[in-house]
């Protein structure tokens, strides 16, 4: 999880450098956030039906 929002956080600024702008940083750490949200209720979903 912290993997996921430190690479979308770097990508971000990376992209506010190169394009010249200061809103890629936020929205893709945001994007990024919710992706790892993602990944983990997926996760927690799949191993309580194994456990059933």
């Amino acid at each position: 999880m912290g993997g996921t929002i430190f690479l979308g956080n770097y990508l971000g600024q990376w992209l506010d450098v190169t394009y010249d702008k200061d809103y890629l940083e936020t929205t893709i750490t945001l994007i990024s956030i919710l992706i790892s949200m993602y990944l983990v209720i997926s996760q927690v979903i799949k191993v309580s039906k194994e456990d059933d």
